[in-house]
């Protein structure tokens, strides 16, 4: 450790993470006058909530009429019933509030002819509970995620947050249970801080690289989930992997639902529009695990399209090039760039992708995260948002344009939670060292690998395995063998490669690290994948095809110390915040 230079910092708040809900969450902190700093392995505008493009769900009600509650029933049901009620309600009700903000702010939202935000429908959103559609998805064209991104930074930037750019955070600093801060290393000259913190906000988005075939970045490495892992604390519903049924077929690049929003349609190589199939009501509208799995039987049953037969066709030639330009120019143009296609002209190759993590840190609707360790106690000064996150509203699977309201009203929720509990100017305590060293030694450890184990190797061999194992559909089989085979991914860490030993923007090192952090979720992933004996949502099992309430409705607690994990389950949430709505009860889950 004594090799290290360490820069101390102490701060009111340390938000980890500078996606949409990090910068929200900077923003309100901000602008309550506590003292707040922003870490980021990225530049803030490269964060990946700018590849979101379809849009961001409210009740606002400006093309047709709308009721949040009708937004909350199609969230638990979209849940598949393992969403909190409580926290759905949250959502929901501050859904429009939080968009009204966003556009003061200055987010550039697409406009109706008498300038209020553009509404466009998605799947699983409808009226009068689920008696027809509704158009309820605010978009910005099809850059939603792009737009909210840099004005938010604008934002944060305004406001005086300190921003940390570049950083790649290693450890959480606990104490008797409490977080005090974290460790991370400055890439660009080598140097390892000390954030201290009374409260701590992991924003670090998705764990989707676990996976071959993702339409996340190759940033997406749950480095929070990780760190939490690490300090003892469990994670949640971890099985709940969400597959996007439109990735561009051999890039995975993500064709947003707003292409099936506007109109598109999806067709076998019978040119049939099988979605009628599955979904007579909501067809090419509904939710994306129902989309998604209709896809892979397509496929598995002898109708998919191409030389392999691997894939289905998106159609959108059919709609008026001007609503084309204007509402989707972004898709219009990855479709060329990645499939060589003229979207006015052709229909785009497409194949289920992994797009989401329902599963994540467990945390109440106020953010704060909890120990469930037999009860819901909190953490103190430890709070999760975004992705990173499982209040859980999305449940057994998120309806789209769902996330991008979670991240504006959870990283809101957070600030104004971390604002009632301290005060600015308030002292920090003094942090053991063993928990610095503890960090430094994992990460010198990494740093001074001489085994014969490329990373490259190892991360392959990890997605592989969950891309077979642990995909769109699951069996008992594929799973126990996902178990095995996780572990031995795990077990080549011990005889890593890394042949840069500087410190200094060494994407050498920088990858066993996020592989270390990826290999923990992979396995917390396929273990409860594998003890979870029913289909919910997006956890789809071919020997256990129908829900168990009486067993399951409970969410999955998984602790992972190294490759061993520890399973446990809590229950559900089954009452709302409010008496302005009453509990949803389970349902067969149609659409």
């Amino acid at each position: 450790m004594s090799s290290y230079k360490i820069i101390d910092h102490e701060y009111d708040v340390v938000v980890l993470g500078a996606g949409g809900a990090g910068l929200r969450a900077a923003v309100g902190l901000s602008e309550a006058g506590l003292n707040t700093a922003c870490i980021s392995k990225v530049f803030p505008t490269r964060s990946h909530t700018s590849a979101a493009q379809g849009g961001i769900s409210a009740a606002l009600g400006n093309m047709g009429e709308d009721d949040w509650r009708w937004h909350m029933y199609d969230t638990v049901k979209g849940a598949d019933w393992l969403g909190d009620q409580d926290s759905i309600e949250y959502l929901c009700k501050e859904a429009p509030r939080a968009v009204i903000e966003l556009e003061k702010y200055g987010v550039p939202f697409s406009r109706t002819e008498d300038g209020k935000i553009y509404q466009r429908p998605f799947g699983g959103m409808t009226k009068d509970y689920g008696n027809g559609t509704v158009q309820r998805t605010c978009a910005a064209a099809d850059r939603t995620g792009h737009a909210i991104l840099h004005t938010l930074y604008g934002q944060a930037l305004k406001h005086n947050t300190k921003f940390f750019i570049e950083y790649f955070a290693l450890d959480l600093l606990m104490k008797d249970g409490e977080c005090k801060g974290l460790i991370a290393w400055n890439l660009n000259d080598g140097t390892i801080h000390r954030f201290r913190s009374h409260i701590t906000i992991i924003a670090t988005g998705g764990y989707g690289k676990i996976y071959y075939s993702a339409t996340s970045a190759h940033t997406c490495t749950g480095d929070g989930n990780a760190m939490v892992l690490r300090a003892g604390l469990p994670l949640q519903d971890m099985e709940f992997v969400q597959f996007h049924p439109t990735g561009i077929y051999g890039h995975g690049t993500l064709i947003s639902e707003g292409v099936r929003g506007e109109g598109g349609y999806l067709v076998n190589s019978k040119g049939e529009k099988f979605m009628e199939r599955y979904a007579p009501k909501a067809k090419d509208l509904a939710s994306r695990d129902v989309v998604s799995r209709s896809i892979a039987v397509e496929i598995n049953e002898g109708r998919g399209i191409g030389k392999e037969k691997d894939h289905v066709h998106l159609h959108l030639s059919h709609l008026d090039p001007k609503v084309i330009e204007e509402r989707l120019p972004g898709i219009s143009e990855s479709s060329k760039l990645f499939a060589n296609v003229d979207v006015t002209k052709e229909p785009i190759p497409v194949v289920p992708t992994v797009h989401y993590n329902m599963g994540g840190i467990p945390t109440n609707y106020k953010a704060e995260v909890l120990t469930v360790n037999g009860s819901e106690k909190t953490v103190p000064g430890l709070m999760a948002i975004g992705e990173a996150a499982c209040v859980s509203v999305h449940g057994a699977n998120r309806l789209g344009s769902n996330s991008l309201i979670d991240l504006v009203v959870f990283g809101r929720a957070a600030a104004k939670r971390a604002s009632e509990l301290i005060k600015t100017g308030m002292p920090h305590e003094k942090i053991s060292e063993f928990e610095t060293e503890k960090c430094l030694d994992r990460f010198d450890k990494l740093r001074n690998g001489n085994g014969e184990n490329s990373t490259a190797d190892l991360r392959l061999s990890m997605q592989k395995t969950m891309q077979s194992k642990c995909a769109v559909f699951r069996t008992d089989k594929t799973l126990k063998e996902g178990v095995e085979e996780i572990r031995k991914s795990f077990d080549g860490m011990n005889s890593i490669s890394v042949k840069d030993k500087t410190l200094i923007f060494n994407t050498d090192l920088v990858e066993p690290l996020d592989f270390d952090n990826l290999i923990r979720q992979a396995i917390t992933t396929m273990d409860s994948a594998y003890h979870r004996k029913e289909s919910r949502g997006a956890h789809a099992r071919e020997d256990f095809p129908k829900r168990d309430d009486e067993k399951f409705m409970q969410h999955t607690l998984s602790w992972c110390d190294g490759k061993e994990t520890k399973i446990e389950y809590r229950p559900v949430h089954k009452s709302t915040l409010t008496n302005e709505v009453q509990y949803f009860p389970p349902q067969e889950r149609v659409y």
